[in-house]
């Protein structure tokens, strides 16, 4: 995705893995920068994406989002297990970025159905799901990303 005053969504890759260590600290997952690194690779090779904010230096925002089949929709479902923006990048709009640059790839990958992995006592989360669009149902939040369905 584009440039948005400086803010630019793309794919992370293994050369992005240091950065993404700093920011996944941030949320208390604790990774070497070469595991991150190898893991990024790894999931390149299976249905997904992992898709950063970056502005002028490390990444200030991480979604990961995988596609897959179940028996009760037609088609690929979209499932969103990581959706983190830095503490100092937050109340910008970076996750509203992050969440339609997920829900662009989840479009092309053919996905009808976007899901949020989420537990239940985020607040915060809570509520960003709710003002994007999502309700509660799965394990967390869902929204179609096709209008009337």
């Amino acid at each position: 995705m584009g440039n948005r005053y400086g803010l630019e969504i793309r794919s992370a890759c293994a050369a992005d893995a240091a950065g993404l260590a700093v920011l996944l600290a941030e949320a208390g997952l604790t990774l070497p920068a070469d595991t991150l690194a190898e893991r990024l690779d790894a999931m390149r090779a299976v249905g997904g994406a992992v898709l950063i904010a970056q502005e002028w230096g490390p990444p200030s925002g991480l979604v990961v989002l995988h596609w897959y089949r179940t028996l009760s929709e037609a088609r690929l479902v979209a499932q969103i297990t990581t959706l983190f923006v830095g503490v100092e990048q937050r109340r910008r709009g970076v996750g509203r970025l992050l969440l339609k640059s997920a829900s662009q790839a989840a479009r092309m990958a053919e996905c009808d159905m976007l899901q949020i992995v989420a537990p239940p006592d985020l607040a915060d989360l809570d509520a960003f799901c709710r003002a994007t669009g999502f309700t509660p149902g799965g394990p967390g939040f869902v929204r179609p990303l096709r209008k009337g369905r």
